[in-house]
């Protein structure tokens, strides 16, 4: 039975994210928590690990229950910061742009967060999928392509890629729980999942193997008129307003819903 095997969000963009047990919808159709801080900067710009390399450097933990942000520096510099409120939140950009050396603020969007499309919705994978993707490089592990990608709800029990049916022309949709899902968009990759996420060091000749082996493995059921190049993984789905009122947990049963 597919299921969802699952749920990771990112309280603070670019930092390390978190599993939780259940997410509720927000009412931009993305989930609980997901990229609800972010560190703007001077002109209003969000930074994420594209920005900056160091970030990678830095170890973060958030408990949803406290709004508390545990953050550690390469140094040993540990910090805490309850993010619920304002003045925590300027204390703790003025610690990050210290450790950037740029000048940052930590602002809060609780009703979309400050995800790449606001438009949309979860990014969606399979633990398959990772489980392939890991096998292409040596000393990769699966937990490793997890971190990399940044998936925000990983279904397990069906085959490899088989988030890439629910994009294109005629796709269906999937529901976990009682939530519809429809997917949107196949999502193009950047430079951070070449970068081993602890160190920021990147996997040598990462994007060549990874499009050549995209191409190799590339679903028969998938539509190719959806996906402008083969530098892409995982799918962008949007939950439909009449869903965003609930909630998925991990276990919840996911199946495949034509339109």
């Amino acid at each position: 039975m597919a299921r969802l095997e699952r749920i990771r969000v990112f309280p603070v963009k670019g930092l390390d994210g978190i599993n939780v047990e259940t997410s509720a919808i927000r009412e931009g159709g993305t989930l609980a928590y997901d990229r609800e801080f972010g560190l703007v900067d001077e002109d209003g710009e969000v930074s994420n690990g594209k920005d900056f390399e160091t970030i990678h450097d830095l170890r973060a933990d958030f408990d949803p229950g406290t709004g508390e942000l545990h953050v550690e520096a390469p140094d040993g510099d540990r910090r805490r910061f309850a993010l619920d409120e304002a003045d925590e939140r300027s204390r703790a950009g003025e610690w990050f742009s210290s450790v950037f050396d740029a000048a940052l603020t930590l602002e809060r969007n609780s009703s979309v967060g400050f995800v790449d499309r606001p438009d949309m919705g979860p990014s969606v994978i399979s633990t398959e999928t990772l489980e392939t993707v890991a096998g292409w490089f040596d000393d990769l592990t699966v937990e490793g392509a997890r971190r990399r990608l940044r998936a925000n709800v990983e279904v397990s029990g069906v085959e490899p890629f088989w988030e890439d049916r629910f994009v294109g022309d005629d796709a269906p949709t999937f529901t976990v729980g009682d939530l519809r899902f429809e997917g949107v968009t196949p999502c193009a990759r950047c430079v951070v999942p070449s970068r081993d996420p602890d160190t920021g060091e990147p996997l040598p000749e990462f994007r060549t193997r990874f499009v050549e082996k995209r191409r190799e493995t590339f679903p028969e059921w998938a539509d190719p008129d959806a996906f402008d190049h083969h530098y892409t993984l995982m799918i962008i789905a949007r939950i439909p307003e009449g869903s965003r009122d609930g909630s998925i947990s991990v276990g919840d049963e996911v199946r495949v819903v034509d339109r």
